[in-house]
């Protein structure tokens, strides 16, 4: 099976959860299913979900929660 890494649609700041002290939304090894949130890119107080275009296991993330980035930039492998 083919990993794949997913890139940043735009730039922001990167949440693995919807709230301080919420469960993630996917971790390490979990199963993703096409539309399944992944994380949520803040910019100016406006929070766009990462959505899973193909389904598969998540198998790393690039960056931590919290953590600033840019377009482009890998934000996690699936492998489907």
């Amino acid at each position: 099976m083919a990993v794949r890494t997913i890139q940043a649609p735009l730039p922001g700041t990167f949440y693995r959860s919807s709230a301080p002290g919420e469960p993630v939304f996917k971790s390490e090894g979990d199963a993703v299913g096409i539309g399944d949130t992944i994380g949520l890119i803040e910019v100016m107080k406006t929070f766009t979900p990462v959505v899973a275009e193909e389904a598969g296991t998540l198998r790393a993330f690039h960056v931590e929660n919290e953590d600033a980035i840019m377009a482009g930039q890998p934000l996690y492998d699936i492998e489907g």
